[in-house]
C-alpha cells in the first residue's frame, strides 16, 4: 500500500536524525556475527540505561524484568514483565506491550518502562505483559540500529500473507533497498520474530500496543472502532506493509494493533504527556474494547 505523503514527508525529515544504513549489503543476507565472549549488558546496568532516557537505576531495578529464555541475534536476553490482573478479577483482558522493535528508537523502549510503571500502580482486570525491548542488539550497538545484528528490520520481518512476493518487492521498488528497511531473507528468520510470535500463540493477548518513534502519530490495524487520540497523538492510519507487526497481529490473528509513533526516538515526552496517552489508552479500552469483547462468545478468530 502506497504510504500517505504526510507520512512520506515526516520520514524524510526524521531521518537526518536516524542512525545510518548498518553494515550489512542492502540486497544479499549479512552473515550473522558470533556472539561476542563478553558479557552480555543485563537490565539495569550502566549500558543499558545509557540508552534509555528517563529511566535511573532504581526505577529499572523496580521492575523486575525478567528473562524470557529467549535470546536475540547476539544472544541477549529478551526480558518481559508479566502483570497478572487482581485476585477476583473476571475474564480479565490480555494486553501485550512491545517496545523497541527498533533498536534507534530509544524513547520506544523508555516509554514502555513508564507505562509499566504505571500499571503496577493502576490495578485494573487487564493483564499486562511487557516486552520492553525487542531489538537489544540495536539499541545496544556502537550506534543505535534500527535493524537487527543480522541487519534485518524486525517489523518487516512478521509471516503476513504474500511475505515471499510482496516483502522483498516492497522493499526493492518502495524503499530502493534501504538497508535500514530490509525484511531478512525468510518470514521470521530471526530469533526476535520468533520469540514475539510465540508470545502473540502461548499469551493468546486481546491487545497489541506496539509503540515507536518519531513521527508523531497514531496508528491502528485490526478490529473494533480505533481510539482517535492518545495525548498529543491523533490517529492516522498509515497502512498495512508486508512484515510488519501491525499487519500480521490484525491480519493473521484478528487482533487490535495499536501503534505509536512517539514524536522523538532520543527526547522523552513531558511526564504530563506520558501520563496523558496512558490515561487515553485505558480510557478507551474501557470504553470501545472491553464492551466489545465482553458481547463475544469467544476470543478473536486466528485465520
Amino acid at each position: 500500500m502506497t504510504e500517505p505523503f504526510s507520512l512520506l514527508w515526516r520520514r524524510a525529515g526524521a531521518a537526518l536524525t536516524c542512525s545510518l544504513p548498518l553494515w550489512a549489503a542492502a540486497n544479499t543476507p549479512a552473515t550473522p556475527p558470533r556472539p561476542s565472549s563478553r558479557p552480555l549488558a543485563e537490565p539495569c546496568t550502566r549500558a543499558w540505561l545509557a540508552r534509555l532516557p528517563g529511566i535511573n537505576q532504581a526505577q529499572c531495578q523496580a521492575l523486575q524484568l525478567v528473562p524470557s529464555g529467549a535470546r536475540s541475534r547476539l544472544g541477549r536476553p529478551l526480558l518481559l514483565r508479566d502483570l497478572p490482573a487482581p485476585a477476583g478479577s473476571t475474564t480479565p483482558l490480555r494486553v501485550l506491550v512491545v517496545g523497541a522493535i527498533h533498536g534507534d528508537e530509544l524513547t520506544a523502549a523508555a516509554l514502555a518502562l513508564q507505562w509499566l510503571a504505571l500499571a503496577e500502580k493502576s490495578p485494573r482486570s487487564v493483564h499486562w505483559r511487557f516486552i520492553p525491548l525487542l531489538n537489544p542488539d540495536g539499541l545496544l550497538a556502537k550506534r543505535p540500529t534500527r535493524v537487527n545484528a543480522r541487519g534485518v528490520d524486525l517489523n518487516r520481518n512478521f509471516a503476513t500473507p504474500g511475505w515471499e512476493r510482496d516483502a522483498p518487492l516492497y522493499w526493492e521498488k518502495r524503499t530502493r533497498k534501504d538497508p535500514r528497511r530490509w525484511p531478512g531473507p525468510a518470514p521470521l528468520s530471526e530469533p526476535e520474530t520468533q520469540f514475539l510470535q510465540a508470545q502473540l500463540q502461548e499469551f493468546s493477548p486481546q491487545l497489541v500496543v506496539s509503540i515507536h518513534a518519531p513521527y508523531g502519530v497514531l496508528d491502528f490495524d485490526g478490529p473494533h472502532t480505533p481510539p482517535q487520540r492518545l495525548g498529543r497523538l491523533h490517529l492516522e492510519r498509515v497502512g498495512l506493509f508486508p512484515g510488519s507487526l501491525g499487519h500480521y497481529g490484525s491480519v493473521q490473528q484478528g487482533l487490535p494493533v495499536v501503534t505509536i509513533e512517539l514524536e522523538h526516538a532520543q527526547k522523552m515526552p513531558r511526564p504530563t504527556d506520558v501520563q496523558a496517552m496512558w490515561h487515553d489508552l485505558l480510557r478507551w479500552m474501557d470504553q470501545r474494547l472491553q464492551p466489545a469483547l465482553a458481547h463475544s462468545d469467544e476470543k478473536p478468530q486466528k485465520r
